[in-house]
């Protein structure tokens, strides 16, 4: 476990916190199967099944039986790689129901009602770099689905606004190119060539969004800004609202799974059910038997 562990620190890139969730999940995963005489090298479907069986039986919330089941996932795709077993025994393991929460997401009426009232402010003649700032930041949000701690994190030059596009880091420091519409990108443009100047008071501070100090934004900033424009919304649910807007008008998974930057398309497929939706329709729609009826027999033939 150890040399997996070290694996995904300096492989991986994993944060000190998720390696230490993951090391908590492989020694929990490591008890169960000593009251059995068991070892996770060794371990079968049945072994893994009964442990998820056992959290769950003991009150663990079903989000955290997920993640304890994600994280035996790599752990034998590693171990299977490393041809130190010949089989994998979470390959055929699925994740009850229960467990594909879909995420909370805003209506498009809704995410509309807080682009106006954002763009409304930055529209006005005497607007601010706050308020030019503001409006980007929640266009961004949404044009791109990315996570506040990749927003808080862009610098400058990450920025192509010419080609309508940005570079992300995300998690594990992967970098990913994502693009920006037509509206996040003019919103970007004002902020940068009237907005920026203006709260840029520290010579050399690189990051895009500025307070009116000239400080990068905190993300509790930025959680603050989305509140005040929604209640029910946040960094998070903006993102998970992108990407519930672009399955439901037809995106296939494995798109949205490289803009959001997940590394496993697992993560992806709690939007599965939308897919589904799109998918019916489009056969529906489309194919010649899905709603052909059969003709009635011909008159006098007595349906010979």
């Amino acid at each position: 476990m150890r040399q997996y562990l070290t694996y995904l620190r300096v492989e991986k890139g994993l944060r000190p916190l998720t390696c230490e969730a993951y090391q908590g999940d492989l020694a929990l995963f490591a008890e169960y199967l000593e009251g059995a005489h068991g070892l996770p090298v060794t371990a079968g479907q049945r072994q893994v099944a009964g442990f998820l069986e056992h959290l769950q039986k003991h009150g663990v919330q079903s989000r955290s039986v997920a993640r304890k089941l994600s994280c035996l996932r790599g752990f034998y795709k590693w171990l299977l790689l490393d041809k130190r077993i010949a089989h994998d025994p979470t390959v055929n393991l699925e994740s009850p129901s229960s467990w594909k929460v879909l995420p909370k997401a805003l209506a498009q009426s809704e995410v509309e009602r807080m682009m106006e009232q954002a763009g409304t402010a930055a529209k006005h003649p005497q607007a601010d770099g706050v308020a030019l700032r503001d409006h980007a930041i929640v266009e961004m949000l949404y044009a791109g689905g990315v996570r506040v701690s990749e927003l808080t994190g862009l610098g400058v030059a990450d920025l192509s606004l010419a080609e309508g596009r940005m570079l992300v880091r995300g998690k594990g420091d992967r970098e990913r190119i994502v693009p920006l519409g037509r509206i996040a990108v003019e919103a970007l443009e004002a902020y940068v060539t009237r907005g920026r100047p203006g709260l840029a008071i520290r010579p050399g501070e690189s990051r895009l969004f500025l307070s009116t100090r000239g400080a990068g934004l905190t993300r509790q900033w930025v959680w603050r800004l989305v509140k005040r424009l929604d209640g029910r919304a946040s960094p998070h649910v903006m993102r998970h609202s992108c990407a519930t807007h672009m399955v439901e008008n037809g995106a296939d998974l494995r798109t949205v799974q490289s803009l959001l930057g997940h590394a496993d398309i697992a993560t992806t497929q709690v939007y599965t059910h939308l897919a589904l939706g799109r998918l019916k329709a489009v056969h529906r729609a489309h194919h010649p038997r899905a709603t052909r009826r059969d003709a009635k027999p011909a008159a006098g033939t007595g349906g010979r």
